[in-house]
């Protein structure tokens, strides 16, 4: 009987220490080695080549691991998620996904289990510190960030010197001043300032984060409309260009980049990711240059930098996340030398700090006029200022469309974003 009862404290004390085990490993115990991992993202011209890119190098380091790369459509990927994660299950899902920045926290907060912590596997000093509001949460680092939507103002030189003016006149000035002067071109030339969308308001992102706001507080939850300057004034700016009449106005992509091309628009600001479609009409050679983002001339704290899309690489919790986190750690996280080819090779510019100062970032580029605008990009993403995107995003945005639509049609500014505060507050939480 004693030989009995030993046995079965025994067997508790086992189970108990087992069931400790398990609760002190948490939600980000080792997933073991792999021999195969696939790896989820969309854009085959960029994101699905620098992996090809990524998995090239791997193979020298780790020639035993499979790494199966799958193209599917970001919205695609964003619904596979979702659905995985809701189910409760693994199966289905990817060692590592790619997800855009502003949907990250929402990924990261609603399903924080499913995500490997990758603080041990990478220095989330070494990248671009506005970089890590997205990637990050309550201390951890699950993301490796990757791309930068960095800003510039791409900018035709040979209209300004029809109009009296240099490059020089469009550096480092306020949105008012640059506005004066596109209308000033668009007398003299014809060209209109910009091609814009009504109902895209990626030029009100880019003027807050220049002023290191977003649509939410701090906390990321919070909307933050009413009381928002730097917003305010992206709404402003965005009305005067809109009622210029010095506006090429279009409806999609493909109209915008078109009417570049033509040679019809003198100017666009956006993200550097956009250098490859100007340079897809090879006749404007020699006609281009990259000058700073404008700044708010009523905000004091805005900057010449700010961001426009971008998105970062995680390790899902999933069988195999040591290998996964050890081929992201290996690639992206550290190898200066693949940042360098993927400049060179797909116009990738990474935010990974140590690859700024390699031969491939200081090339000059003859199509802008022999300006190195890839030192420019990375030195400006540096001034980025760090904002938390927070969880809706897209949310809040659809409640601003239609508000700036409102707007244009004349109604008062300061009642438009109250009335986006309170539908925000109603329709997010």
């Amino acid at each position: 009987m004693k030989k009995t009862v030993a046995l079965m404290l025994l067997a508790c004390l086992l189970v108990l220490s087992a069931c400790g085990s398990s609760k002190n490993a948490g939600n980000n115990a080792p997933k073991g080695e792999a021999k195969e991992i696939t790896i989820w993202a969309w854009d085959p011209a960029f994101n699905i080549a620098a992996l090809n890119k990524a998995k090239e190098a791997y193979a020298k380091i780790n020639p035993d691991v499979k790494v199966n790369i799958v193209e599917y459509a970001q919205n695609d990927i964003v619904q596979k998620l979702n659905t995985g994660f809701n189910s409760g299950t693994t199966k289905g899902l990817p060692n590592i996904v790619l997800i855009e920045d502003y949907r990250s926290q929402g990924f990261l907060q609603a399903y924080p289990d499913s995500f490997y912590d990758l603080s041990n596997s990478i220095k989330a000093s070494d990248f671009a510190e506005y970089k890590l509001g997205a990637t990050s949460l309550n201390g951890k680092q699950y993301g490796v960030p990757f791309d930068s939507g960095v800003t510039g103002l791409y900018i035709r030189t040979d209209y300004l010197q029809q109009a009296g003016y240099t490059l020089d006149d469009v550096k480092n000035i306020d949105w008012d001043k640059f506005i004066e002067i596109g209308k000033k071109v668009h007398e003299k030339t014809g060209k209109s300032i910009f091609s814009m969308d009504p109902n895209d308001l990626g030029l009100v992102r880019m003027i807050a984060q220049s002023a290191g706001t977003w649509y939410v507080k701090e906390d990321g939850k919070t909307p933050f409309i009413v009381g928002n300057e730097p917003l305010k004034e992206g709404f402003r700016i965005y009305k005067e260009l809109m009622t210029s009449n010095a506006i090429a106005v279009n409806t999609d992509w493909s109209q915008m980049v078109a009417s570049i091309n033509k040679g019809d628009v003198m100017a666009s600001a956006t993200g550097n990711w956009f250098t490859a479609s100007i340079k897809a009409e090879a006749s404007q050679s020699g006609k281009w240059a990259v000058a700073p983002f404008p700044t708010l001339k009523k905000v004091a704290n805005s900057v010449h930098a700010s961001n426009l899309g971008g998105s970062s690489w995680y390790v899902l919790n999933v069988d195999g996340a040591a290998t996964a986190a050890d081929f992201m750690a290996k690639t992206f996280g550290s190898d200066v030398n693949l940042y360098q080819d993927l400049v060179t090779s797909i116009g990738a510019i990474g935010t990974y700090i140590p690859a700024a100062s390699g031969d491939a970032y200081k090339k000059s580029d003859d199509f802008f006029g022999g300006q190195a605008i890839v030192t420019d990009f990375a030195n400006w993403t540096k001034d980025i200022p760090r904002v938390n995107y927070g969880l809706s995003t897209y949310a809040i945005e659809d409640i601003l469309v239609v508000e700036m639509q409102n707007y244009l049609n004349g109604k008062d500014l300061d009642q438009a974003l109250a009335d986006a505060q309170k539908q925000a507050e109603t329709q997010v939480k």
